[in-house]
């Protein structure tokens, strides 16, 4: 996939700022007095879907309707698309599919978090839960896709990561000189949004990857220098569970992160109960894993602001009370 130019980024942004405006930026200062170090929060708990893929959804979408129309002489509808998610994902086409007038179909895995499941139904997709995990849920979202002649949408698409990269813009644009930012790896639309922002804006800022310990598949790739399949993804951080890293991705993130920082599913529930004591917002397991990484990080980190991406805060009210009350969630 070519590097977007910083033209087509501010393009894909003026589509999403269409439909929801900037999500803030804060340099919180709890988290600086416990860490040693000003912490920049960049938000995208606060998007319409309480996660950041929703921006990535808004542009694919308002091209693949363009297209479709165009292809049917404006006679017909678009036809439906169909994906694969453990959440945001489909919460970003359902909502950006009702936006554009696209009907959205969803497989998730069996054992999917309930409360993303309602909101995806809420949103107005239809629902399929099949599959043990994503890469199995991704499976049957193809074979659907033939079945009933629907467009596949990919996690990963040059759309999406101009889509999303627009919160990249927005954090580079009020902190421009952030020494370090963690981002987290699922199949790498929002790390790919970061490096395609700041090589457009021509910045330093070191990029670091935060994966999961018991789902590294990203981070083994990473320091191999090729792709290697994981053999469990089974972290209650559902956003970066995934066994399978997308090549597409890979060719990206793989060469142009400064390191990559694996995180265990207590040292994310701990970033999300600092994240409730020191800001009073709700991360899920993903969006508090950058938190976690700078936490064990900090003795990289010196006089520079560091930013950490809290993607999402869709986590569930029985993890939730869990976290709170100290523990760890079990994994479905």
């Amino acid at each position: 996939m070519p590097a977007p130019t910083l033209a087509e980024l501010r393009a894909a942004a003026a589509i999403v700022h269409a439909h929801m405006p900037p999500t803030p930026q804060i340099a919180w200062p709890l988290l600086k007095a416990r860490l040693g170090v000003e912490v920049v929060v960049k938000h995208e708990n606060h998007t319409p879907t309480g996660a950041f893929k929703v921006r990535g959804g808004y542009v694919y979408m308002e091209r693949f309707a363009r297209e479709e129309r165009a292809r049917a002489d404006g006679k017909n509808a678009p036809r439906g698309i169909v994906s694969a998610t453990r959440g945001n994902h489909g919460q970003s086409l359902a909502l950006a599919g009702r936006a554009f007038g696209v009907p959205v179909t969803i497989i998730v895995p069996r054992g999917n978090s309930r409360e993303k499941n309602a909101a995806m139904r809420a949103f107005g997709a239809e629902l399929i839960e099949a599959g043990e995990d994503f890469d199995a849920a991704r499976a049957v979202a193809l074979k659907t896709a033939e079945e009933r002649g629907l467009a596949m949408v990919p996690s990963f698409h040059a759309d999406l990561v101009a889509g999303v990269a627009s919160y990249a813009l927005e954090l580079f644009g009020a902190f421009p000189d952030l020494g370090t930012v963690y981002v987290p790896i699922g199949l790498g639309s929002g790390i790919c949004g970061v490096i395609a922002a700041r090589d457009a804006l021509g910045l330093k800022t070191e990029v670091v990857a935060v994966v999961s310990e018991i789902a590294d598949a990203a981070a083994r790739s990473i320091e191999a220098g090729h792709i290697i399949e994981g053999d469990s993804a089974r972290t209650f951080a559902d956003g970066m569970a995934t066994r399978i890293p997308s090549p597409d991705a890979f060719a990206i993130y793989g060469k142009a992160v400064a390191r990559v920082v694996r995180v265990s599913d207590d040292e994310v529930a701990e970033a999300i109960r600092i994240y409730h004591e020191d800001t009073h917002n709700m991360a899920e397991g993903a969006g508090a894993a950058p938190l976690a990484a700078l936490i064990k990080d900090t003795r990289r980190q010196h006089d520079s602001a560091c930013g950490v991406i809290l993607c999402g805060g869709n986590i569930d009210r029985d993890w939730a009370a869990t976290v709170l009350a100290g523990g760890t969630p079990e994994p479905r």
